[in-house]
């Protein structure tokens, strides 16, 4: 069973930066790739990036596509999530989740992180 536990969510002021981190854990048998959606107040929860677990390749939202990095470290089983640029409009819970597909999609996660609250002030 894999566990995924999220850090680094925190207040930011417009323009700033933020990275998040995803440690994983437990057996990954059936995890293809990983990725990070968010869910702002009121609002449906999205796609944010993907990364193959192979980290062969990526995958953004076309509004963070420039601004945020997604990437991994194999050798501490950490996905990462990089967030420059930041808009009032990125506020959200952002989760880490672990998926059977690529491209990732919502359908195909089978294990979620708790969530990890991220808010940009302007």
């Amino acid at each position: 069973q894999v566990t995924l536990v999220e850090s680094g969510g925190g207040q930011v002021q417009a323009g700033g930066s933020l990275r998040l981190s995803c440690v994983v854990s437990g057996r990954t048998l059936y995890t293809y790739a990983m990725g990070w959606f968010r869910q702002a107040p009121g609002k449906e929860r999205e796609f944010v990036a993907g990364i193959m677990w192979t980290g062969s390749s990526t995958d953004y939202r076309n509004s963070v596509k420039g601004r945020f990095t997604i990437s991994r470290d194999n050798t501490k089983n950490t996905v990462y999530l990089q967030m420059n640029s930041q808009k009032p409009e990125d506020t959200a819970v952002y989760y880490c989740a672990a998926s059977s597909s690529w491209p990732v999609k919502e359908g195909y996660i089978h294990r979620w992180g708790q969530g990890t609250l991220v808010t940009v002030s302007s």
